[in-house]
């Protein structure tokens, strides 16, 4: 499937006022029939095992600076998931991930829209909100592989 880059929607704003970056990505498929939760799960629940490395080195290096990886940072907790990121909200159309940290805050927003050719638009947004000088240069240093992992997932992804 084709990713293609979209303007993020205004949801981002609303999701994370203040924000202080956001960006989308859209695909296309003539399967329809799908919610939210599974587009989620299509494009979170297996990374490529070079995503996975990349996670490993964010995890030993971030810990450095006494931030938690995902699996500690909610080890203890009985929320619903989408591969790694905590569900936040959910309907049938659209399903919010992310959290809340000390060096910053992050959704990600999977949505869908049927398209009157017929098929589905599924759009991934992710929106940060970053609070202090470690969130901002995290933010930096990531955003070249958010983007190149953000398309290579969602082109990747089976919605059937």
């Amino acid at each position: 499937m084709k990713v293609i880059p979209v303007e993020p929607d205004a949801m981002a704003a609303v999701t994370l006022p203040g924000l202080s970056f956001a960006d989308a990505y859209r695909v296309v498929t003539p399967i329809t029939g799908f919610d939210a939760r599974h587009a989620a799960q299509a494009i979170f629940d297996s990374p490529p095992a070079w995503a996975n490395a990349l996670m490993a080195v964010r995890n030993r290096v971030m810990g450095l600076f006494g931030v938690k990886n995902a699996p500690e940072h909610f080890a203890h907790a009985t929320i619903a998931r989408v591969g790694m990121f905590p569900v936040v909200s959910e309907t049938a159309e659209v399903i919010l991930l992310g959290f809340d940290d000390l060096h910053l805050d992050f959704r990600i927003a999977v949505t869908l829209g049927a398209l009157s050719s017929g098929g589905t638009a599924v759009t991934v947004t992710t929106a940060v909100l970053t609070h202090n000088l470690l969130g901002r240069v995290y933010l930096a240093v990531i955003l070249p592989f958010h983007r190149l992992l953000a398309r290579h997932m969602l082109s990747r992804a089976k919605f059937d």
